[in-house]
C-alpha cells in the first residue's frame, strides 16, 4: 500500500514540513510521489469577468492568471530540489485557480491515490492554502496524512496511537493505516469516554493480534471539549510520532463542517495525524 502519493505543496505558507515528510515516505514505501502546488487567482478580478466590466479585463485576468502560475511554479521547484536530490520516482503539476475552483479540483484527483498528504492549516496566517485539508478530508474518499507546520524531519512511526471510538469513521482510518501499523515498534489504542460496545478497545486489540499486530490499550475519561487536548498529551508523553482518527463533520447546506474534535486537532495537532472520513 501508499504505493501511489499525492502531496499538496503549498504556494503561500513554508512548505518544507509536508516536503520532508512526503519524500522520506516515498523512499521508506519505495513509492511514486506526485506534487501539485495550485496558485490563487483574486476572487476580485474573476468577478470583474462575471461582471463583464468593459476593456480591459481580459488583460487583467491573463495577468492574475500569470502571478497564480508563477506562484504555484515557485513552489513546485522548492519541492523539485528536495525530490532530485533524493533520486525518487515523482511528477509535478501546477494550476491557477480561485479558491473554490482548487478545492474542488484537487480533491477529485486526489481520489486517484493510496494517501494524499497536506500541510496543517495556519490560523496565524491567511492563506488559501489552509482550505485544502478540509477539502481533500471530506471529498476525496482516502486517507489524508496531515503534517504539523511545526514539524521537524520525516515521519517517526515507530510509535503509532489510534484514537478509537467505536464509530464507522474511526474503523475506515483503521484500515487506512494497516500500512503503518504493520510496520510500527508499537501500538497504542486510545479510548476515550469508553462506553460498552462491539467494537470496543479490547476487541480491537484482538483483531489487531490476528493481523500479527501487538497493541495496548490506554483509556481515559475527560469532558467532551478536553478530548482532543487529552489525546495529544498521551501522544506526547508516550513520544507517538503518528496519530491515526476518523475524521468527523457534519454538512450545512451543502457545505462539509469540521466536528468538534476532529477541527480541534486541525488547530491544535503536535504529530502528524492519519484521518479518513
Amino acid at each position: 500500500m501508499f504505493r501511489n502519493i499525492l502531496v499538496h505543496i503549498p504556494s503561500e505558507r513554508p512548505a518544507k514540513p509536508v516536503i520532508d515528510v512526503a519524500v522520506a515516505l516515498t523512499i521508506a514505501r519505495r513509492s511514486h510521489l506526485d506534487a501539485i502546488a495550485i496558485g490563487y487567482e483574486s476572487m476580485s478580478a474573476a468577478g470583474m469577468l462575471v461582471e463583464g466590466a468593459g476593456a480591459g479585463v481580459a488583460a487583467v485576468m491573463g495577468a492574475e492568471q500569470e502571478r497564480a502560475q508563477r506562484s504555484a511554479s515557485a513552489a513546485i521547484a522548492v519541492f523539485e530540489i528536495e525530490a532530485k536530490l533524493a533520486k525518487i520516482a515523482y511528477g509535478t503539476r501546477i494550476f491557477a485557480a480561485i479558491p473554490a475552483e482548487a478545492g474542488q479540483t484537487i480533491s477529485a484527483l486526489a481520489r486517484l491515490y493510496d494517501m494524499t498528504i497536506v500541510l496543517q492549516p495556519e490560523s496565524s496566517r491567511a492563506s488559501y492554502d489552509n482550505e485544502v485539508p478540509q477539502h481533500i478530508l471530506f471529498n476525496s474518499g482516502g486517507p489524508m496524512l496531515m503534517v504539523p507546520y511545526i514539524q521537524k524531519g520525516p515521519l517517526d512511526a515507530n510509535h503509532v496511537g489510534i484514537a478509537w471510538d467505536g464509530s464507522r469513521l474511526a474503523a475506515r482510518a483503521l484500515r487506512d493505516a494497516i500500512p503503518f501499523l504493520m510496520g510500527a515498534k508499537a501500538v497504542t489504542v486510545i479510548a476515550a469516554n469508553e462506553e460498552a460496545s462491539e467494537a470496543s478497545s479490547d476487541q480491537l486489540v484482538a483483531h489487531l493480534g490476528r493481523r500479527g499486530i501487538a497493541a495496548r490499550v490506554q483509556r481515559l475519561t475527560t469532558d467532551r471539549s478536553k478530548i482532543q487536548g487529552a489525546i495529544l498529551s498521551v501522544a506526547a508523553e508516550s513520544n507517538m510520532g503518528l496519530l491515526v482518527m476518523g475524521g468527523y463533520g457534519h454538512s450545512r447546506l451543502q457545505e462539509r463542517i469540521l466536528g468538534g474534535v476532529t477541527r480541534s486537532m486541525f488547530d491544535s495537532m503536535t504529530v502528524p495525524v492519519l484521518m479518513s472520513h
